[in-house]
């Protein structure tokens, strides 16, 4: 029997707020039916063109078997005196299906053509190819379990997945196609882009074929492989569309730019591939949209950003360039609010040792409410200030203590995780 805790954030519905979704979606649908009605006019006028040539190629047909007929009535009636004229006949006939063979040429280039972007496989096919580089994931986070999916980098066992599938996680266990088994260690996770790399022992694995996501097409085919809801359900498959190629989404406080698909995604498919119609791996399946009126929303982040941020995480176990300010802390409650009056903020739980806040005088205790003039009231958007800024850059921190507002200058560090 399998425990779920809320720290198995692929087993609960990230929740979204959808008024702005709603909003976007509406100014997209106007515009997506202001390019049907241009797309509609355009085919209107080709079929027009069509058929104008088709009565031109109709009119030519005719006349030129007009022409047929007359020559040999004339050739029939008199051989010497019309030989002159059969022979202007003869060569209009030949001039008209000359133009009639480039009339039917050119309707048939002109014509509207089948472009089907992506289709260069049949589904069977995109899961014979990248379904071999999709492998399960099961974790162990103290009395909790969680399962995930994961993508297959290179084949001596390197693997991205999302980090919520191994956050916290104890032991990570990685199931690959044929059904081996291996205990797998983490190379580097980062919250931010909810990225992590874990690594197996093993040789000879299939890495997946990567895509360029930056040249996805809104509508051409998208083919989602993982695990939904546990390994019961291992290897899954399902079909869709790219519903849209960036639509930027809020989750967990942080904001980031998703392909939209409408191929089902569910909890234990966080990991997986999203697949084009080359069976190329184009992003990396990890937000649903859950609610009771809405369907067929799920998002996958591109493996455009994906592919660096994991090549770091490989190498340096972090992503580089990242600043920090040196804090632990959590967002001031409403009941904190009320029973110790201080303001709302981020509360310091945590000075890191020899960082740029504990130069600065940053204390244990102290609410932070604002960073270089602009107020915060949690560490989302503490977090969100803050990462304006490069290592090496001074901030000034606004902070409550005992009472009274202090301002502290604080050289920016790189953050190493998280």
């Amino acid at each position: 029997m399998m425990f779920y805790s809320d720290e198995d954030l692929d087993f609960y519905e990230h929740e979204i707020d959808l008024t702005a979704l709603k909003k976007r979606q509406e100014e997209q649908a106007k515009k997506e039916e202001q390019e049907r009605e241009r797309l509609q006019e355009e085919q209107r006028k080709k079929e027009a063109r069509q058929t104008r040539r088709r009565t031109w190629a109709r009119r030519l047909t005719g006349l030129a078997a007009a022409l047929a007929v007359s020559v040999t009535s004339v050739a029939s009636y008199d051989w010497l005196v019309a030989k002159p004229r059969i022979e202007e006949l003869e060569t209009q006939r030949d001039e008209m299906q000359t133009q009639l063979q480039e009339l039917s040429g050119s309707a048939s280039v002109s014509g509207v053509s089948s472009v089907v972007y992506g289709n260069e496989l049949t589904v069977p096919q995109i899961i014979a190819k990248a379904r071999p580089s999709v492998v399960a994931i099961s974790t162990v986070s103290g009395w909790s379990t969680g399962t995930g999916s994961g993508v297959i980098m290179t084949e001596d066992g390197t693997i991205m997945t999302n980090a919520h599938v191994v956050s916290g996680a104890q032991s990570i266990t990685v199931r690959v196609m044929d059904g081996t088994e291996y205990e797998a260690t983490l190379l580097g996770m980062d919250e931010k882009t909810d990225l992590a790399v874990i690594k197996i022992d093993a040789t000879g694995l299939t890495p997946a074929e990567f895509g360029d996501s930056s040249s996805i097409v809104q509508g051409e085919i998208a083919v989602a492989i993982g695990n939904p809801l546990g390994l019961a359900f291992e290897g899954s498959v399902t079909q869709g569309i790219i519903s849209a190629v960036s639509r930027e989404i809020e989750v967990d406080g942080r904001t980031m730019t998703y392909i939209q698909t409408d191929a089902a995604i569910n909890p234990g498919n966080s990991g997986g591939a999203l697949v084009n119609g080359s069976g190329q791996v184009i992003g990396i399946n990890s937000v649903k949209v859950s609610s009771s009126d809405v369907e067929g929303l799920g998002f996958a982040i591109p493996i455009s950003v994906a592919l660096p941020i994991a090549e770091q995480l490989t190498t340096y176990g972090y992503v580089t360039g990242r600043p920090s300010i040196g804090i632990g802390g959590e967002d001031v409650t409403d009941y904190m609010v009320y029973y110790y009056r201080i303001p709302r903020g981020v509360l310091v739980g945590l000075v890191t040792p020899d960082s740029g806040a504990e130069a600065g005088g940053v204390e244990v205790g102290d609410v932070i409410v604002g960073l270089n003039g602009v107020s915060v009231s949690s560490m989302d958007e503490l977090t969100n200030e803050k990462d304006k800024f490069s290592p090496g850059d001074t901030v000034t921190l606004t902070v409550y203590r005992s009472g009274e507002y202090v301002e502290l200058d604080v050289v920016l560090g790189e953050s190493t995780g998280g």
